[in-house]
């Protein structure tokens, strides 16, 4: 599989046209032009990643694809850019994702932003002196949903694809999960679930977006992050995606306690944390 995905990065990034270069804070479409299933020119209806740089020197050779929490109908402004400067401070190439929201949009809409995110960086990775084999993705809240999701619902690319970013894998290579949304089911996110399936969704949709569902032993490693005194999201949402984890066999790390109400964003009970479990995976 390995080598399946860097034939496919080697492929695309023959046939990319000049890569857009890379500078601290800019803002960069995820499709030239309209994106797929847009209802509009506006802002919400242009996916983007803002970039934030290491320091000169002081760069790993890793990328993180951020996605800010918001119940799927915003986007919290205190896990986007403050997310993206933590990472790059420690060396880390962040890219900090908005993507579409509902009522407006529904799923696939809000994956097909992510995956084409982690597949953008991939195909130009390059160019960009990243490693294709270190791209992560970090979510929280219903953006930890959407991570979540990016790490179970993933292809290794479409090799006769028209689009050369759309040959290579959007499979991430490592997940990070702050207080997510997991499940669509018992104990979800109300107001998550409604932005995202829509108000009456199937049985079968529900059970798709029940993350916790689809873990498998190719299901990249994950650091999870929950308060049991969430009142927001349920704890059980990250004990029972750990839980598939273990009996998958993939590697994490779960840091569970009595640590404040949801949506606390960085803070010291696991950042550092985090950046120590990321450096044992060569990030």
């Amino acid at each position: 599989m390995k080598q399946c995905l860097l034939t496919l990065i080697c492929t695309a990034t023959v046939t990319l046209a000049a890569a857009e270069a890379l500078e601290n804070k800019k803002t960069m479409k995820l499709w030239p032009d309209k994106a797929p299933g847009a209802l509009g020119d506006s802002p919400a209806d242009t996916p983007t990643l803002q970039v934030f740089l290491p320091a000169e020197g002081t760069a790993t050779g890793s990328a993180m694809i951020v996605c800010p929490g918001g119940g799927y109908g915003g986007l919290a402004g205190h896990e986007g850019p403050t997310i993206g400067e933590w990472f790059a401070k420690n060396g880390i190439t962040a890219f900090v994702l908005r993507y579409r929201l509902g009522p407006k949009y529904n799923h696939p809409i809000e994956l097909g932003d992510a995956q084409r995110a982690i597949r953008f960086v991939r195909a130009q990775a390059a160019d960009w002196k990243l490693d294709p084999n270190r791209i992560g993705i970090l979510g929280f809240s219903a953006g930890g949903h959407l991570a979540s999701t990016a790490a179970t619902h993933y292809d290794e690319g479409k090799p006769d694809a028209a689009d050369p970013i759309d040959k290579v894998s959007c499979r991430p290579n490592a997940q990070i999960l702050i207080y997510p949304v997991v499940t669509m089911g018992p104990g979800t996110h109300a107001g998550s679930k409604s932005n995202l399936l829509g108000k009456n969704p199937s049985q079968e949709l529900i059970d798709l977006l029940s993350n916790e569902k689809h873990v498998n032993d190719k299901t990249p490693p994950a650091f999870v992050v929950h308060s049991t005194k969430d009142t927001v999201v349920p704890v059980s949402n990250s004990d029972n995606y750990v839980e598939a984890l273990k009996k998958a066999g993939v590697p994490h790390e779960y840091i569970r306690g009595e640590f404040g109400n949801h949506g606390f964003g960085l803070n010291a009970v696991w950042d550092a944390k985090c950046i120590a479990w990321l450096r044992g995976l060569k990030f």
